[in-house]
């Protein structure tokens, strides 16, 4: 069965209510120029951005967190259809809304769902743009990323960054969670893709997970790091302009809480939302960024929908990067 067709039932469409218009067509906003779209035409589809939302945090209670991430796809959405095209680009962009994941009643299926949806996706040359959830869906992503763009005929690997107060390499014993993401990926796929750690904080991982994950070629940044040197500098020796693939895992939780108050974990330190602003406009000079994953926005444990924002205002630059 192709994939379209089994992928087709895994997912919902997105409610028309999230696409904001003013019905001024001297004031468009996203929500006029964003489709949504039934998962079977992602592949024939014109937009080059693919939107999926991730309405689970199973993994986060698993994990010993405090829900709510499972209302943030929606919330993102409202605050990003809301908001205009960037008023300093000239370049016109689509962005095809496929709405969310349904499949499965246990949080393995939605998983292996949400990998086989992700991995369409990159197929159909869209950049992804997935909206958690626990983190625990940034093994579907990644997984979908390295195995559509590892090529061992290539010298370069495919690289993932995550933006993260933690390592999540915490063990997988059969059913994942928010602290398992890169323990699953970097024990099933070993050597095929580059990992870097970015903002992690002392007091948020053990030092047996730290020893773990740079015995198998994880590299990590720490927020300490960071703060003396800022983001972009810190992250100089991987800009290298090799145009390899290229993933964003952004846990919100890396960010510091007066900016992102609302997720599971949140401290006062944190990565500020400014310098994140600064490198994402380095980063298409240096990689062929496919997709970025937004993971942890709890809507309950918000302020004010600052978190939701923040993601949303994420989103809006990621595609105003090209």
């Amino acid at each position: 069965m192709p994939s379209t067709e089994m992928n087709a039932e895994m997912i919902a469409p997105a409610s028309p209510s999230l696409f904001f218009s003013k019905n001024d067509s001297q004031d468009p906003r996203l929500g006029d120029i964003s489709k949504s779209r039934h998962f079977s035409e992602i592949s024939s589809a014109s937009e080059e951005f693919a939107v999926v939302g991730y309405p689970d945090d199973e993994g986060i209670y698993l994990n010993g967190g405090r829900a709510g991430a499972r209302l943030a796809p929606d919330q993102i959405r409202a605050a990003f259809y809301k908001m205009t095209p960037s008023v300093f680009s000239q370049r016109t962009f689509g962005v095809a809304d496929i709405g969310n994941i349904t499949a499965g009643t246990s949080l393995n299926d939605r998983h292996q769902a949400a990998k086989s949806i992700s991995k369409t996706v990159f197929a159909a040359k869209k950049r992804l743009l997935s909206l958690g959830g626990g983190h625990d869906y940034g093994y579907p992503d990644g997984a979908a990323f390295i195995e559509t763009f590892s090529d061992h005929k290539l010298k370069q690997k495919p690289i993932i960054f995550n933006f993260d107060a933690h390592l999540d390499v915490r063990h997988f014993d059969g059913v994942g969670h928010s602290g398992t993401p890169f323990y699953r990926l970097l024990s099933e796929f070993p050597g095929q893709f580059d990992l870097v750690e970015v903002g992690i904080q002392a007091q948020c991982n053990s030092r047996n997970h730290l020893r773990w994950a740079e015995d198998q070629g994880a590299q990590i940044v720490s927020l300490e790091e960071i703060q003396h040197k800022g983001l972009t500098a810190t992250l100089a020796p991987w800009l290298v302009n090799d145009q390899r693939p290229c993933f964003l895992s952004v846990d919100i939780d890396g960010f510091q809480s007066s900016e992102a108050p609302g997720c599971s974990q949140s401290w006062t330190t944190g990565i500020k939302t400014i310098e994140f602003l600064e490198l994402m406009t380095k980063l298409p000079h240096h990689f062929d960024l496919r997709g970025m994953g937004i993971y942890e926005v709890s809507p309950p444990l918000d302020s004010d929908n600052r978190t939701a924002k923040l993601a949303a205002l994420l989103l809006h630059h990621f595609i105003h990067l090209f």
